[in-house]
This record gives structure tokens, sequence and C-alpha cells, in this order.
């Protein structure tokens, strides 16, 4: 069986793909990458569809060794880049490396969060229609759960296509405030709060995880207490639970909830506050349904043509690997 072999594992690498979308009626969370950006852009790199299981790694990445013909892969989410059996490749690029290669992703200084693709996917049994990993519920991509030293992921394909090499430019994930649609509970605050929300900073603390990210910043005075009927939880909501901070609801966010919510990240912005770390400063900024609406659009758009302008990986060498070849077949007198 041709797989990959957890060497180590990082500090949490899962299998992601776009989720499982339509079951949270029963109490089935979304689950799928924080940044699905970045996992339909590596997905395009190595040639799979967009929404192609690919490995999550959180902050720390894993060492695998590839047990395969081959296996082309390509990381993106951060400029750490691949080591392949020590040599460096750059992010935003596929790579095919042969049976025995140990892939390895370091420590990210620039995000929290990264995306690596592997060509085909892996071989393994769909969970709810999805391969996403869920692992509060224990069910999903490898075992419904991260990986773990000694683990074995089975690969979809046993080698590599032939096709070319590609690369991509950076995601432009964009900048300024995380943009904010107010609801469904703000009228639970005093008016001065929101204010205050708008107009402070807040710092990721280190109690973020796939399900939420806790902010520590102004506090939030509630008008009407803070425990309300449980709601649906829609993605980005903004909830306040008793101590006035509040907690944005990513990716494994519960279905229902029962604290007031203020508002809720707009879509375009999600991929960038997935990858927000632990001690990072931001601020939200008040925007409409329609604007909100707009801007995913023209997100869309932008990075429909980021995938146009994916181009093959050209390989110039190096004044060393030049010399270390016989560059004249001949000489013919004058």
């Amino acid at each position: 069986m041709s797989h990959l072999t957890v060497d180590r594992p990082g500090l949490s690498t899962t299998v992601q793909d776009l989720g499982r979308r339509g079951l949270q009626r029963y109490g089935v969370p979304v689950s799928g990458a924080l940044d699905p950006l970045a996992l339909r852009l590596a997905n395009a790199l190595v040639g799979n569809p967009a929404g192609t299981a690919a490995l999550e790694i959180l902050a720390l990445g894993p060492t695998l060794t590839v047990e395969a013909e081959s296996v082309r892969v390509a990381l993106v989410g951060s400029a750490v880049g691949l080591m392949i059996d020590g040599h460096p490749v750059p992010s935003g690029q596929s790579v095919t490396v042969l049976r025995g290669a140990r892939i390895s992703v370091g420590g990210f200084t620039d995000a929290a969060s990264a995306i690596l693709a592997i060509e085909g996917g892996f071989e393994l049994a769909s969970c709810m229609g999805s391969l996403s990993t869920y692992g509060r519920g224990g069910f999903g991509g490898f075992a419904g759960r991260a990986l773990k030293p000694g683990d074995a992921v089975a690969l979809a394909k046993a080698a590599a296509t032939t096709a070319p090499e590609r690369k991509a430019e950076p995601i432009d994930y964009g900048s300024g405030p995380i943009r904010v649609v107010l609801g469904p509970q703000d009228d639970w605050f005093e008016p001065a709060a929101i204010e205050r929300f708008f107009a402070e900073p807040y710092i990721v603390t280190a109690e973020a995880d796939r399900m939420g990210m806790r902010l520590e910043g102004a506090r939030l005075a509630h008008a009407r207490g803070f425990n309300i009927v449980s709601d649906g939880i829609a993605p980005g909501h903004i909830q306040v639970p008793g101590t006035g901070q509040p907690i944005v609801l990513l990716a494994d966010r519960q279905t229902v909830g029962g604290y007031p919510k203020i508002g809720a990240v707009i879509g375009a912005d999600l991929p960038r506050l997935g990858r927000m770390r632990p001690g990072d400063m931001l601020r939200f900024a008040r925007i409409e349904v329609a604007e909100a609406e707009a801007v995913r659009r023209a997100q869309e758009t932008t990075f429909a043509a980021l995938v146009q302008r994916i181009g093959p990986v050209i390989v110039v060498p190096t004044t060393e690997q030049l010399l270390a070849v016989n560059l004249i077949d001949g000489v013919v007198a004058a």
C-alpha cells in the first residue's frame, strides 16, 4: 500500500477538506480547513480538484517518509516552505519526490496554519461526505484525530503523474481591520460596548484552536445578561460570555450556542483570521451585508485569476551544476 509514514507529527497535523456541510441541524460541525484559500491553491498546484483533502498544519509541521513510487506535494500558507531530505523547496511550488524521501515542514513564524497538498489525495474512508477531521468528535480524517508518530496515511495514487511542476504567486489575504456584520444579538450589549468593540484593539490569546479564538481587550458590557436561548452558530460568529471578552468561532465551532453574538466576521476575512497566531493584534470594522457580499465576490474573482496565473517551475542551474557536467561535445578545427 502506498502511504506516507509519520516520523514526527508536528504540533497538530490533521486531514482537512472544505468541510461537511448541510449537517449542522443534526449537531455535526462543518470543520474543514481554517484557510480554505490555501487548501484550494495547494490543490491547484498538484492538479487536484479544489476540495481534495490535504494535511492542515498548525504552527509546527510534520516529518513524513514517502512509501510510494513517487509523490507530488505542495505547501501553501506559510513562507517557511518544505524540506525534502534537507533541501529547501519554496512555498507555493509543487515538487515530486521518490520513495524513501523525507518531507518535513518547520515551525511557522508568519501564520498559524498552512496546507500540504498531495497529488491524488488520500485513500481514506469518507465520513458523512467529507474527509475533514473533527477531533472533538473523534471522526473523519485519519482515525478521527491528529496524526501521531508511526501512522501510515494511505495515498490514493501509487505514483505521481509526469506533469511539470508548477508554482503560484502568494495569496493576497488583504489587510486592515477584520470586517464584521453586526448581529443577531447586538441589542444585548450596551451601545458603548459596541463602540468600544470597533474602536479598540484585541489580542489573540493562547486559548485559540480550530474551534474558536479567544480575544483579550476591551470588556464588552451586556445590557440584558449573557445567557440566551441557544441558537445556531454561523462561521465567524463572535460570542461574548460573562467575561465580556469576545470569542470568534472558527471551523470546528459548535452548531448552537447560548451566549449573545455581537456580530459575525465576513466570509472574505475568515481565511486571514484563521491564520492569526497567539499574540497577534487585530481590530474590527463594521460592514453591512450587501458590502460583505460584494467583497466576497471580489475575493473569488481575484483568487480565480491567481489560479489562472499558475505557471511552470523554471529551473535555472547554478554555476556548480554547470561545472559538474561536460558542456562541450567536441572541437571543430577552423
